[in-house]
């Protein structure tokens, strides 16, 4: 199997099922360093005009650190045989532990990009905008204390999509 950009109005999927029931693995990093994890959290569609992915990133996540120092990050999409790896790289922190080599995945490393070679389909993100979320916009209070109990508000990345490869 190999890569093969696409173009993405050729794209046929379903976000919902795609990000909040497959999900995907956000990387960001070079052959030198990165880091990956695992969400189920985020959206796809157009924003300044812009093709874009929208993702999440709690302040304590290892990989937060390689997005923020990084002018890309991908999101890579599996079929269901690598939920057992998505569970892994969801657990573990990159700090610690090489998840991507327990996980049994495959690095490839493409310009600055890093995704994986067994993803069925890779999205190419350069940063557009990012901000906190902040506890004083919710407009419905039960979301803070449901969703963050620790105070730990998610990071809100928009990346314009440069690039979307299809694993043949």
């Amino acid at each position: 199997m190999s890569f093969k950009e696409i173009e993405i109005k050729n794209l046929n999927i379903n976000p919902f099922t795609l990000i909040g029931h497959e999900w995907l693995l956000i990387t960001a990093g070079t052959e030198n360093k990165f880091n990956t994890m695992t969400a189920s959290w985020g959206g796809l569609g157009v924003f300044w005009g812009k093709n874009s992915a929208t993702v999440y990133i709690r302040p304590g996540r290892y990989t937060k650190q390689f997005v923020d120092s990084n002018d890309t990050f991908t999101l890579s999409f599996f079929s269901e045989e690598y939920r057992k790896a998505l569970n892994i790289c969801g657990s573990l922190s990159g700090r610690d532990n090489n998840k991507v080599e327990k996980a049994n995945l495959t690095p490839i490393f493409d310009e600055n990009n890093t995704y994986f070679k067994e993803a069925k389909m890779v999205v190419v993100c350069k940063k557009m905008y990012h901000t906190e979320i902040k506890p004083e916009n919710f407009d419905n209070p039960s979301f803070d204390e449901k969703i963050y109990p620790e105070k730990d508000y998610h990071t809100i990345y928009i990346g314009e999509i440069v690039k979307v490869l299809v694993n043949e």
